[in-house]
């Protein structure tokens, strides 16, 4: 693709206007660096195999991302238009994805690795009316029912006979002059509907406008201090569409996004290397598994700036073992958030000094830093009903727990198609704001540091006391042969028995398990907090949720446990 494009709006900064859309910054991006590379990303064979990997321009991107949209709109994929997007991490999934912002359409992006049950009714609340996946998506659309009453438009990326879809290849015109598409955006409109992991419930869809993505643009490069002309390894695909409007190169690997933990840690490195890759992200299982390969081998990854991860709270000794491999003026950047209000807050490895680790190891929770510029944060008591005004919220006192809200420019302002959800994840603020409920616990300390203690709907009432899952967790966690620890309660609120699940580092022998579990007693017993703890039971793997691997299902967990315990 050698077109030129001769759009007016990228002789200016971006979002400066009338137009309020992350899109105008990948054209600008086009104008300024037509030939730096904007992406390295893996080639498939028509088996669907790797072959290889492969690059593209800025100028390309845009090119291909404007064709795109101009076969989007004949299709009749124009503003507004709902669509839900299944496609492979790779050069279509970033195409596509800007194409649909400059036509004005909605991309609705749903975790493809939930269970089809929670998938079926997602894409039956989003009623998208057109869908763009590849051939396996098309099939599974078709034979399980999703969106049947909604759904229109049909496209596949891939083998399209059978699936009803038009093909993607027919929808971009390389062999003329690419027009540039760019609708009229304005900041409240509707971007997308990005469907949460369902950790802790049933997945919800988070209404974007297209405000809160250039909020999380400006905030994100602020926050990380990233330059343009980096280069991004993007283990994780919805943050790799940031990276264009940041002006950076998104190198995006050859695994399976659902399954970060799995991820080949010495073909990753070998990105780093060929690539000079400055940025990382990465979830915390991703990077317990690089960490573990680069201390094995002794490697170390010279060009990295800066590491970043999210999802949930990064082990203090996967973070030392990080730095182990890493220039020792890299930092290792773990900001606190979620879908509907990302970034929160940011810490970085060199505040996670030894007296920090040791406040967590003594159950005050793990800290998640200094409240990202633009936010602002506060922990009120703690109730499960819904909170009509900001002045009946109750302000905790610094030093003690309750529930993270946050006000903020990337905060958004509803669920789509959930009224109730709605009405409880927020709190009016009197002058026509919004206050975002976290659904977590947290404390903020005297240097309004936020100290992150565990989910609201995780908390363990014993009818004596009030035990917030990670914090407790702080402590166990510290056992070396501890992989992971849980604390669940079992039994009917208010009256719930707390115990301990562990995942163990390999096959304990039947008198190490003995061992291991009467340290872990002992612990317990060591600590105010955790004196109530007197049930230990080994689970063999922990179940997670699908987007990062690290959030633990507690739920399933407590059901587990009360099912061992009736044994």
């Amino acid at each position: 693709m050698d077109t030129t494009v001769n759009d007016a709006a990228a002789t200016r900064p971006w979002n400066t206007g009338s137009v309020c859309n992350v899109a105008g910054a990948l054209a600008w991006q086009a104008s300024q660096q037509p030939a730096a590379i904007a992406m390295h990303y893996p080639h498939r064979n028509t088996l669907g195999r790797v072959s290889g990997y492969r690059s593209c321009t800025y100028r390309e991107l845009n090119d291909l991302a404007n064709a795109y949209a101009g076969g989007l709109e004949a299709l009749g994929i124009t503003a507004g238009t709902r669509t839900a997007l299944m496609l492979r991490p790779g050069l279509n999934f970033v195409a596509v994805f800007f194409a649909l912002f400059k036509a004005g359409a909605v991309p609705v992006l749903i975790d493809p690795g939930i269970d089809r049950k929670s998938l079926k009714q997602c894409l039956g609340e989003a009623a998208p009316e057109a869908f763009i996946g590849v051939t396996r998506a098309q099939f599974a659309r078709r034979f399980l029912g999703w969106a049947r009453n909604s759904l229109e438009i049909l496209v596949t990326d891939g083998w399209a006979p059978g699936t009803g879809g038009t093909p993607l290849k027919k929808l971009a015109r390389t062999d003329t002059v690419v027009e540039p598409v760019q609708h009229p955006t304005q900041a409240d409109d509707l971007a997308a509907i990005l469907f949460t992991s369902g950790s802790t419930g049933a997945p919800k869809g988070v209404v974007y406008r297209h405000r809160h993505f250039v909020a999380q643009v400006e905030m994100l490069r602020d926050t990380f201090a990233i330059e343009e002309g980096e280069v991004s390894l993007q283990t994780f695909p919805p943050f790799a569409l940031f990276d264009p409007a940041l002006g950076m190169t998104t190198v995006i690997p050859d695994m399976d996004p659902t399954r970060p933990a799995e991820a080949d840690p010495a073909a990753l490195v070998e990105l780093i290397e060929k690539h000079e890759v400055t940025t990382v992200f990465g979830s915390p299982a991703l990077l317990d598994t690089l960490s573990r390969h680069t201390e094995q081998t002794g490697h170390r990854m010279w060009s990295i700036r800066r590491v970043i991860s999210a999802g949930a709270a990064v082990p203090l000794r996967v973070i030392r073992r990080l730095e182990g491999s890493l220039a020792n003026d890299t930092l290792i950047h773990t900001p606190y958030g979620a879908t509907e209000c990302l970034p929160v807050s940011n810490v970085t490895n060199q505040e996670l000094d030894a007296r920090v680790q040791d406040l967590t190891e003594s159950g005050e929770g793990f800290l998640v830093g200094q409240p990202v510029t633009g936010n602002e944060v506060r922990v009120i008591r703690i109730t499960d009903d819904a909170i009509d005004d900001i002045d009946d919220a109750t302000p905790m006192p610094p030093g003690m727990p309750g529930e993270i809200i946050v006000r903020g420019p990337s905060c958004t302002d509803t669920y789509w198609a959930r009224d109730t959800d709605t009405a409880l994840g927020r709190i009016p603020d009197g002058s026509g704001g919004f206050w975002h409920r976290m659904g977590d616990v947290g404390i903020l300390d005297g240097q309004g540091r936020l100290w992150y203690c565990g989910r609201v709907a995780q908390r363990i009432e014993t009818g004596k006391e009030t035990l917030f899952a990670e914090q407790c967790e702080g402590v166990f966690n510290q056992h070396p042969d501890a992989a992971r620890t849980a604390v669940v309660g079992v039994g009917p609120r208010g009256r719930q028995i707390p115990v301990l699940c562990v995942e163990v580092t390999g096959k304990l022998e039947p008198v190490d398990r003995e061992r291991v579990h009467y340290d872990l007693l002992q612990l317990a017993q060591a600590h105010p907090l955790t004196r109530s703890v007197r049930t230990v039971l080994f689970h063999p793997g922990f179940p997670v949720d699908i987007r990062h691997n690290a959030k633990i299902g507690r739920e399933e967990l407590a059901r587990w446990a009360a099912g061992q315990m009736q044994t």
